[in-house]
């Protein structure tokens, strides 16, 4: 069965609530900065993680491609592919709310290169979970080679850009390694 107008009304109604329990738990709605952007490419920014996109939107975008692949593994006999796309959407909505905690926050502070990183704006998980939807229907359209090697560019081309990409950002999460975080940082 594909993906519906209902799964989509579905999708839809898990964003909004996860959009209402940021701006309940106080994020900032926009950018600080008083103006919107399509594009911020600038990582060492107070700016960064405040627009519609940046540099770590495409792992948003792998997110949707790995929780296709897990969920089409544990529950496509379960559930429709539209009823995924819901189930995806709760984890990354989950995964964003996690994410702007002290406790994430402060992680990534001492763990990571991003000194300065003080949470996203809710517009930016807004658009970081539409991201994710984007990577998941796409994989659920795309034969499996493609996603992996669509995933495979996205993590190289972000790595080569900005010395970071999903990969390094979860393992810095887990397990800092000095030497990593000097070589992002250009040291």
């Amino acid at each position: 069965m594909p993906i519906t107008r209902r799964h989509l009304l579905g999708a839809a109604a898990v964003l909004a609530v996860v959009v209402t329990i940021l701006l309940l738990m106080g994020r900032e709605p926009m950018c600080k900065c008083g103006y919107v952007k399509i594009w911020h490419g600038v990582v060492f920014s107070s700016e960064n993680s405040q627009h519609i996109s940046d540099w770590y939107s495409p792992s948003h975008v792998i997110h949707g491609f790995a929780f296709y692949g897990l969920l089409f593994l544990v529950a496509r006999r379960r559930l429709s592919v539209g009823a995924r796309l819901i189930a995806a959407t709760a984890i990354e909505g989950g995964w964003e709310i996690l994410e702007n905690t002290p406790l994430i926050i402060n992680r990534y502070r001492e763990a990571t290169i991003a000194l300065d990183y003080y949470g996203d704006s809710v517009l930016n998980s807004a658009c970081d979970i539409l991201f994710m939807a984007i990577g998941f229907v796409l994989a659920s359209r795309l034969r499996v080679w493609l996603s992996v090697a669509i995933v495979v560019f996205l993590e190289l081309f972000v790595l080569w850009m900005i010395r970071d990409n999903l990969t390094l950002n979860i393992l810095m999460l887990v397990w800092p390694l000095d030497a990593v975080k000097r070589w992002q940082s250009g040291a």
